[in-house]
């Protein structure tokens, strides 16, 4: 059999279990987006503050061309390391409150290379059930033996520290989790790394911008410093709207991932101009602080309309609040009619969740309206019988 008919049979497999993804082309605009000409509102988007397209931003990213062109034209450790990039790490350290950060291309290659960096094969890596993939795959690809514990149960942590045959260990979670939207008991897991001489490592990607009073992620919110979370890893396409990753540390971490991290040594470094814009967007998450406070707002009234409507969300404070609908087929379905209602929200099936848990992951941002969410409370009442499992008689 041909590699195009094995592949074939796979495809056809997804497609009849409803597990088939397509991706949708979307045009954009300063005032929304289309899909085939038809005017939709977004509900799936990363851009929790909404800095995506904010003047300042897009103005900084122009500016940044001018000055270094379009690409950086090598890797970091041969000639691509422009001063826009060393200022934006700068501030990322002073904002993050960490001695050092050091930029990747993607949250992705951020986790792989640090793990990769930071374990070997005579390691133990404990992690959150559900950490995202790349958490997961770093772990496998360093060889280390990857050990899960139950999601955010600090005791289930502890358990799984004491019974390690081998040691040292490191421990990796999700700040917030991607898919669920709530946040890690990050005091409790700290203690309990620390109680067994492991490091921790958090990746905020969903926290940074959002959370704490300032907007310094999840650290913040939980009162822990570099003591507790000796590693923390943030992204820069989610609520600052740009692209790229960190990772923010001690002198001596950041310096052993220049030298060891191989997703940072043998990749191309991040256009300057890329640099520039986020470094505007790092300054907006001060100077506009309503933003968070909007978000808050519109997160509220979601859950409050959610709640009295009785739809099945996952219990969330965050801008990620999952609607479970149990089926894949079923989730397809329902974000297939809230697009021929000119709403877009994505169905997320396995195996990005687990079996039977497929889910509309609506996500909320400042650039939200509360008539906006008010109009996605009256559709999702609308479709409701999609939530619920067909009865047999």
């Amino acid at each position: 059999m041909s590699l195009d008919a094995r592949l074939a049979q796979r495809l056809e497999a997804l497609e009849g279990a409803a597990l088939y993804r397509r991706r949708r082309v979307l045009d954009r605009s300063a005032d929304g987006a289309r899909i085939d000409s038809r005017e939709i509102v977004a509900f799936c988007s990363n851009d929790y503050l909404g800095l995506a397209d904010h003047p300042k931003v897009v103005e900084a990213f122009r500016r940044g061309a001018d000055r270094y062109g379009v690409g950086s034209t090598a890797a970091h450790l041969v000639c691509g390391h422009t001063r826009a990039h060393h200022a934006l790490e700068e501030e990322l350290a002073a904002f993050i409150g960490r001695p050092r950060a050091l930029l990747f291309s993607t949250g992705y290659m951020a986790n792989l290379g640090v793990v990769a960096a930071l374990v070997s094969s005579d390691d133990d890596v404990l992690e959150d059930r559900l950490n995202h993939a790349s958490l997961l795959d770093a772990a496998r690809l360093a060889g280390a033996r990857l050990r899960r514990y139950a999601h955010a149960d600090a005791a289930a942590l502890e358990a799984r520290l004491a019974r390690r045959e081998r040691a040292p260990a490191f421990v990796a979670t999700d700040g917030v989790f991607s898919m669920d939207g709530d946040v890690a008991p990050l005091a409790a897991l700290g203690a309990a790394a620390r109680a067994a001489g492991a490091a921790l490592m958090v990746d905020d990607a969903h926290g940074i911008g959002v959370l704490g009073a300032r907007g310094r992620g999840s650290l913040e919110e939980h009162r822990l410093g570099i003591d507790d979370v000796p590693i923390l890893v943030g992204t820069l396409g989610k609520a600052l709207g740009t692209f790229g990753a960190f990772v923010a540390g001690s002198e001596t971490l950041i310096e052993a991932l220049i030298q060891g991290a191989r997703t940072y040594i043998y990749t191309t470094a991040p256009p300057p101009a890329l640099a520039e814009a986020t470094r505007a967007a790092l300054a907006l998450v001060d100077e506009e602080a309503w933003r968070r406070d909007a978000l808050r707002a519109l997160v509220l009234r979601f859950r409050t309309g959610a709640a009295e409507l009785g739809l099945p969300l996952l219990p969330s404070t965050t801008p990620i609040q999952p609607l479970v609908v149990g089926d894949a087929a079923r989730a397809v379905a329902a974000s297939e009619a809230l697009l021929e209602r000119g709403l877009l929200v994505t169905a997320i099936r396995p195996p990005t969740v687990p079996q039977g848990s497929a889910r509309l992951r609506i996500t909320l941002s400042a650039r939200h309206t509360f008539a906006q969410v008010d109009r996605l409370l009256g559709e999702l009442a609308a479709i409701a019988p999609l939530f619920a499992p067909a009865r047999t008689t």
